[in-house]
């Protein structure tokens, strides 16, 4: 990966110089950069938009706490059944509580 031609690219596209951002192509070329991936983001946007603690959200979709921590850390990603209901809990907040009576 050629940083420098990289680096001048996106400077040239904000119309300004970044100053880190070499150090930060640096790193991730390195591997030492921090990667969100899309499902840790749906997993912690489910949670928040339940308002929920981690326990509290892991009972109400019957998952164990560190498998929940595991998927919003990144170590781990949630099957396709979970995505698609995280999904549903995203768009439809008010199934929390319908989860909650069964």
């Amino acid at each position: 990966m050629d940083i420098e031609a990289i680096a001048k690219a996106i400077e040239a596209d904000a119309g300004e110089a970044l100053p880190d951002l070499r150090q930060a192509l640096e790193e991730a070329q390195a591997g030492m950069g921090r990667v969100t991936t899309a499902e840790q983001i749906l997993v912690r946007s489910a949670r928040a938009q339940s308002g929920l603690s981690q326990p509290a959200f892991a009972e109400r979709i019957a998952t164990p706490v560190a498998t929940l921590r595991d998927w919003e850390q990144g170590r781990f990603a949630p099957p396709g059944g979970v995505l698609c209901l995280l999904r549903l809990i995203v768009r439809h907040p008010e199934l929390m509580d319908e989860m909650s009576a069964a």
